[in-house]
């Protein structure tokens, strides 16, 4: 049998029922693969074994008696370190965070999954305030990635992605303002779901606004889609949670996509992909095209709105450290610390400049589903690079918004975007497909991905950090 580690939820849920397994057998596997790679990769900031084992105790008892608390008790699971847990410090990887608390509230997604059963192994890396696209910082230190530890594993939940494609419990939840979900799992051969914004709830609020969105970050399309059933629930603390759609997200995932009419835009219209990425993207198009999609090559008719973006980003990210006091500027990340300062006078007409870029984006975006289903991109128009970086070598910029034009687009009209791995570079690094919908059309989008995912293999490989 596969390791025990590295079975999706689904598998192990139907263990549990069965008898075959039990969530402690889980747990103790999951804790297993922390302690032997994450010193390598440093993905996992805080675990909580004794708490661990309890709770999968508690679940293999609920399982013995049949009365399981939800579809995925059990399932061992880790969170990233921005959203709160309790009895646990939320550091958000910065040395301006008091770890001494109290620390006594669960975010709606974190309350959701304990509600649920879910074995909560600890918490994840992230850069500091979650602010760039890869994942180190001065507290934590930088997190490598499961096809190499000398990679970078993207972010900011790169280390959710990493942490469960090297089987440090099955799934995570991340946060994702502007690609950080999708870009670590590009670049590790992972599956994460941005939902429509507001489907999944957040407390406290993001402090980048109605950009920030919490996801699904798995290893399979299918566990996505069980993880959004289990947080993608109302919580009256988030002034802007959305209506879920009666069900599950599980029923009609194996519709396929036969009839679907797929515009596919290699680069949006205005990015440039490495010829290894775009090479990948096109063959599993390609598969797309061959399960019965209605594929054509067609760019969206929207403009790179990253000037627009970046200035709703960097004024939000102000408004984190502003809360820290006087002198809070001095002891942040000195890139983040630069861009702060470069927004620092930025006037009430140039927000809403800016947000009127976002509404005119939306509503491009609205019209081009009226004729197209879906949208097919790349989820990274590179694939990772070395560990430690905030650029690849030779990158004209440090700011991650220069190499991430696809992911960023769609934070901006709150649309749902999946990221499926589906293939490799020559030297074997992870490259991401991503598929957009029309606003709560997630449904749609989870079940075009799995219909990629059913067709390929990308999902089953064990990342070579597992092989060393």
């Amino acid at each position: 049998m596969t390791d025990l580690s590295l079975l999706p939820a689904t598998d192990l849920v139907a263990g549990f029922r069965s008898g075959q397994l039990t969530p402690v057998d889980a747990a103790e596997a999951a804790l297993e693969a922390i302690e032997r790679y994450d010193a390598d990769v440093h993905a996992v900031v805080l675990v909580d074994r004794e708490s661990a084992l309890r709770d999968a105790a508690a679940s293999t008892d609920r399982w013995r008696r049949g009365q399981p608390l939800g579809p995925a008790d059990g399932v061992p699971a880790t969170i990233k370190d921005i959203l709160l847990t309790r009895g646990w410090p939320t550091l958000r990887a910065s040395l301006l965070v008091d770890e001494s608390g109290p620390w006594e509230e669960d975010a709606p997604s974190v309350a959701r999954m304990r509600e649920g059963g879910a074995v909560l192994l600890g918490k994840n890396s992230l850069p500091e305030f979650a602010w760039k696209g890869v994942t180190d910082s001065r507290r934590h230190g930088a997190t490598g990635n499961p096809w190499g530890a000398h990679l970078t594993a993207g972010g900011s939940s790169g280390g959710a992605a990493t942490a469960v494609g090297l089987g440090m419990g099955a799934w995570s939840v991340g946060t994702d303002g502007g690609g950080s979900v999708r870009i670590p799992a590009s670049f590790t051969g992972t599956v994460a779901l941005k939902p429509t914004f507001g489907l999944v709830p957040m407390y406290p609020s993001s402090a980048y606004g109605t950009l920030g969105h919490a996801g699904p970050m798995t290893r399979t399309v299918t566990d996505a889609a069980l993880l959004l059933d289990v947080v993608g629930t109302p919580d009256p603390r988030d002034w802007a949670w959305s209506p879920r759609r009666p069900g599950s997200y599980l029923d009609g995932l194996d519709g396929g996509v036969a009839g679907l009419r797929i515009a596919y835009s290699p680069t949006l219209g205005f990015g440039r992909n490495d010829p290894e990425v775009e090479a990948a993207v096109n063959a599993a198009v390609a598969v797309l095209a061959d399960a019965g999609a209605v594929v054509e090559r067609v760019d969206p008719p929207i403009p790179d709105p990253r000037e627009a973006f970046e200035l709703l980003w960097f004024t939000g990210a102000s408004k984190v450290v502003e809360a820290y006091g006087e002198g809070a500027l001095s002891e942040i990340d000195p890139l983040l610390r630069e861009q702060i300062e470069r927004f620092a006078d930025t006037s009430a007409s140039a927000h809403l400049d800016a947000t009127t870029v976002r509404m005119t984006l939306g509503r491009q975006m609205g019209a081009f589903h009226q004729e197209w289903d879906l949208l097919i991109c790349p989820t990274m128009p590179i694939a990772a690079f070395p560990v430690g970086q905030d650029a690849p070598d030779g990158w004209p910029s440090q700011l991650w918004t220069t190499w991430t034009p696809y992911t960023y687009p769609f934070n901006m009209t709150q649309q749902p975007a999946l990221s499926v791995p589906c293939g490799h570079t020559g030297d074997g690094r992870p490259v991401g497909l991503q598929v957009v919908g029309p606003r709560h059309s997630d449904a749609l989008v989870l079940r075009a991905g799995r219909a990629y995912e059913a067709r390929t293999d990308w999902h089953t490989q064990v990342p070579s950090v597992r092989r060393q």
